[in-house]
């Protein structure tokens, strides 16, 4: 039973960053995954990839995988590369590529 222990990135829908402050426990998956043949649906017989605890701190969630026993890997988030522009910089004389029409 391995667990991962990780922050979760920023979804791709928005531009807010809701839901990626805290910590996220989930099992690593044990069973592979098929399809059913009625449905053609995926279905595994693993309960535990259902299961994903969130934690306020890092350090809660690697005590609480301590107390309970469970190996885990913790992934530490990669830091967001940010470039500052402006809009005015798309039209600038200073431009790589010029801009025509």
């Amino acid at each position: 039973m391995l667990a991962r222990i990780f922050r979760p990135s920023k979804t791709a829908m928005q531009s807010g960053k809701g839901k990626t402050t805290e910590w996220v426990l989930q099992f690593e998956p044990t069973d592979a995954r098929r399809p059913d043949p009625l449905m053609g649906w995926t279905q595994t017989g693993d309960t535990e990839g259902q299961v994903q605890l969130s934690f306020e701190t890092k350090e809660e969630a690697v005590r609480y995988a301590d107390q309970h026993g469970i190996a885990f890997q913790l992934i530490d988030p990669k830091p967001a590369k940010r470039i500052i522009k402006a809009y005015a910089d798309n039209f600038a004389f200073s431009h790589k590529v010029p801009w025509t029409h």
